[in-house]
């Protein structure tokens, strides 16, 4: 699988945001015809299952590239918690919402839309706060753990989908750092463009084999422990 070079036709879930739209636009450059769905270009809402399924079910393209590149680091007006006095039931429920569940439920429609004739790669943008193993600050109850509930949703897809689709191979991938409204709060953090991080998403992207499915690797290729 070549992302740059072997990509005819991708869908980019969540194109509209920094990173989805500089995935577009690179994949775009490089010749591939690109498919986006947001919900301010489409009304495309990863929170609400029948939105998704109403925009994925009239879709009858096949594609060799499936980016998940939606998330929210808090709900409108509020904060990552920094302590567990902090947590509230409806603001964690929305996060898992956006960010678990609405790409557990793109994930369903992925075997009818993927390109089975060749390799192919499905990428669900996660975040290395979501390991477990690599968590020694503590604190972003709801990001984290929506997180963490993501990267094992794609190892489950991962295995189901390798059974029917034996060239594809499913990842987590966290972007880095990456300078948008999203990042706006992060203090003195050092941060990618969102073209650089499209640009360094797609050379991983590269590089996945049918044999690299169910993995989670960072920006730079280098696996993420779970």
């Amino acid at each position: 699988m070549t992302a740059n070079q072997g990509v005819s036709n991708a869908l980019v879930i969540g194109d509209s945001g920094g990173i989805g739209a500089a995935l577009s636009a690179a994949l775009f450059k490089h010749g591939a015809s690109v498919r986006g769905l947001s919900r301010s270009g489409d009304g495309f809402d990863i929170s609400d299952a029948n939105s998704v399924e109403r925009h994925l079910a009239g879709i009858e393209e096949k594609f060799e590239l499936i980016v998940i590149a939606t998330g929210i680091l808090a709900p409108q007006g509020k904060t990552p918690e920094k302590s567990l006095t902090a947590i509230e039931a409806d603001s964690m429920a929305e996060m898992f919402a956006v960010n678990a569940i609405g790409p557990a439920v793109v994930l369903r429609h992925v075997c009818r839309l993927l390109n089975s004739s060749q390799p192919s790669v499905v990428a669900v943008i996660t975040a290395r706060v979501g390991s477990i193993a690599d968590n020694r600050a503590g604190g972003w109850y709801s990001y984290r753990a929506s997180k963490a509930a993501a990267n094992q949703i794609v190892r489950s897809a991962a295995i189901e989908i390798a059974r029917k689709r034996k060239q594809a191979c499913v990842v987590a991938l966290h972007p880095g750092t990456v300078d948008t409204a999203f990042t706006s709060s992060y203090p003195n953090h050092d941060k990618h463009s969102p073209a650089q991080a499209a640009a360094h998403l797609l050379a991983v992207i590269d590089r996945l084999t049918p044999e690299m499915t169910g993995q989670f690797f960072d920006w730079a290729g280098e696996p993420i422990p779970w």
